[in-house]
């Protein structure tokens, strides 16, 4: 990594904190880590009282009563989240006792406990509302809905929160109907049946076990008379349409006769939510839009109710976004995303009305930040993104401030000692959210200016990134290695702007990234895409040269050009290709008529890739700021997708 100079001040700061007494308490930490970690208890304490008044104190008594959490006594935790009141491993310690206990279905010990959860993950914040339901909160059912609701895998703690909403009478008949029709369809015979139970509907294991066995058999045949009846069909089309979608639609017409209005429309709701989530498998359908249209008048999940809205946004149906996401939870439609293919879809109307109302969309859109779906919001008003301009620096005392700051000076400490990057972004994570939560601006700018000075990119950006009124983009899209990117971006006939965007996202610039699947450097380059880049550059492959900047970056240049060209020239399939290779961003591709870009990236069917296509667009529009390319419009990034064509 390129090594920049250091201000004064931050030579201050580095000066200060090297001082041989802080240095060797600094240093124990590391010593301390190896002791807990090889489970010598009596040692672990002589760190505890050695380092007390360090700024990495708390950690011998975080690991000696995370060695044996189950065990500890809630008071012991409550005492330490009081003793380091608001502090990261505070909350983390809280977070992971709760679990455990319910893990150990002992609420009354996790009850105490709670208040200090705050930054809870999904597991964390199912494993808290079990506690709170024990404790007679009837509130957690209204809350926790989506989770009843959802038959995609989730956490431990999710699906005991669920068992227990079964017991609760706030959840109704028709609730109950709802999730039971879900897990029929999704094939979960065992909590199918114990659902069907609750609501007077009694299934059999083996007949579910038999009609799986054959579903389209079943189905031929299929009686008709009764609740039981219609859970069978619905179980026996789900398989049906998981093994065979194109003969699953056919059957619906033929099968939805003879049965109670509503059970038709799960029926077709069936099929369609099966459809819409195997689009990988299956490619986009027409009918699994039509079929969700027809399912249209029963309750939609939350789940239901996006894969509808993108399905209808792929084939451009106007009226089915609108009931989809009218179809949705009060917070779901409040989304950027929704918000703005509601004003997509109402400005298709040919009443004043509608179109009155999508411009009051995008007004709103547009004036709330400069993330993808505002950026779009500006391009329909006509008006030009050129606000990237801002670099507000922080104050002298804003840099004092974080001097004091313990939240930052455990973070800084553990970066100078070399501790691993999981304590360290911890902590800088944690204090970057006390900071966003007191909208301390300054304080964020502060940080991110060190840690920008300092190299530290990824952290810089996680810091400027947050901050609601004061901005500096030069922190938030910083621009390391500049004339190696403008320069080997030229050659290979790309925009610099993009590629810096799409760095930005696969690496946040950290030079010796490695992803799980093998990926490594600025540009995440799988080893396979190198040798081939390096043979088509007629050079000899060196797996070291991954790891070589100039080497990373004038591959990843050269491969996303190479992909553009195969990909239509377009930048937004380039960059669907770059996360999740080329040939699938091709399957994607529309087969009978071209559709506008930001369509194609809402009904991308990987969650990672939509997300990924999204930020790197909005990254590139930020960098051509920067870049001086002038005001910007995502649009013009952004050219519509035309047909497959076969490569």
């Amino acid at each position: 990594m390129k090594h920049h100079p250091l201000t004064p001040y931050v030579l201050g700061f580095i000066a200060l904190s090297s001082l041989p007494v802080a240095q060797a308490a600094e240093e124990q930490f590391n010593d301390a880590l190896r002791v807990a970690n090889s489970g010598n208890v009596s040692q672990l304490e002589q760190y505890r009282i050695a380092m007390q008044n360090d700024a990495l104190g708390y950690y011998p008594e975080y690991w000696a009563l995370n060695s044996n959490l189950g065990f500890q006594s809630p008071s012991s935790i409550t005492s330490f989240a009081q003793r380091y009141p608001q502090s990261a491993m505070a909350e983390k310690l809280a977070a992971d006792y709760v679990e455990e206990k319910v893990k150990q279905a002992d609420f009354a010990s996790a009850q105490p406990v709670i208040q200090y959860v705050t930054n809870p993950d999904q597991a964390e914040t199912c494993a808290v509302a079990q506690v709170r339901a024990k404790s007679g909160d009837p509130l957690v059912y209204a809350e926790y809905k989506d989770i009843w609701f959802k038959t995609e895998s989730q956490p431990e703690s999710c699906n005991g929160l669920g068992r227990l909403m079964m017991s609760s009478p706030l959840m109704t008949t028709s609730d109950r109907q709802q999730r039971l029709y879900a897990q029929l369809r999704a094939g979960q015979s065992g909590l199918a049946v114990s659902t069907a139970q609750t609501i007077g509907v009694t299934l059999s294991l083996s007949q579910l076990n038999q009609i799986q066995a054959n579903p389209l058999n079943y189905l031929w045949s299929a009686p008709k008379a009764n609740a039981t009846d219609y859970a069978y069909l619905i179980f026996a089309l789900g398989r049906a349409a998981n093994t065979d979608l194109t003969s699953a639609l056919q059957t619906v017409p033929k099968l939805v006769q003879g049965v109670p209005a509503d059970i038709q429309k799960y029926l077709y709701r069936t099929v369609a939510y099966i459809g819409g989530t195997t689009v990988m498998k299956n490619n986009f359908n027409r009918e699994v839009l039509n079929s969700f249209d027809a399912s249209y008048g029963v309750p939609f999940t939350p789940e239901e109710a996006e894969i509808y809205a993108r399905q209808a946004v792929r084939f451009g149906a106007w009226e089915s976004v609108i009931r989809a996401i009218d179809s949705m939870t009060v917070s779901q439609k409040q989304e950027d995303r929704w918000q703005y293919w509601l004003a997509r879809a109402s400005e298709n109307r040919s009443d004043k009305a509608s179109q009155q109302a999508a411009k009051s969309i995008y007004q709103r859109l547009a004036a709330a930040g400069d993330e993808y779906h505002h950026l779009l919001a500006k391009d329909h008003l006509g008006v030009r993104y050129n606000e990237g301009q801002q670099k507000t620096q922080p104050s002298s005392s804003d840099l004092q401030r974080l001097n004091q700051d313990i939240h930052f000076r455990r973070a800084f400490t553990l970066k100078n000692i070399n501790a691993a990057d999981s304590y360290i972004n911890r902590e800088w994570n944690w204090a970057v959210r006390q900071a966003y939560l007191k909208k301390d601006d300054g304080l964020l700018l502060a940080a991110a200016k060190r840690a920008t000075d300092m190299g530290w990119y990824d952290r810089a950006i996680y810091a400027a990134d947050r901050t609601v009124s004061k901005h500096n983009y030069e922190y938030r899209y910083p621009t390391p290695h500049r004339n190696l990117v403008v320069s080997h971006s030229q050659n290979a006939g790309i925009d610099p702007s993009w590629a810096y965007g799409l760095m930005r996202q696969e690496s946040r610039f950290v030079s010796h990234a490695r992803s799980h699947v093998g990926a490594g450097g600025l540009m995440q380059i799988m080893p396979d895409t190198a040798k081939l880049v390096a043979r088509k550059m007629g050079e000899t492959y060196n797996p070291a040269a991954l790891t070589d900047t100039n080497t990373n970056i004038r591959y990843g240049t050269y491969y996303l050009s190479t992909i553009q060209s195969q990909l239509s020239n377009s930048p937004v399939l380039a960059t669907a290709g770059y996360n999740a290779g080329p040939n699938r961003a091709r399957r994607w591709q529309p087969e009978f008529q071209s559709i506008s870009a930001d369509q194609y990236t809402e009904s991308i069917p990987l969650n990672e890739t939509r997300d990924y296509v999204k930020k790197v667009m909005t990254n590139a529009a930020h960098y051509g700021i920067l870049l001086g390319q002038g005001p910007q419009a995502i649009e013009s990034r952004m050219p519509t997708i035309p047909i497959r064509s076969t490569p």
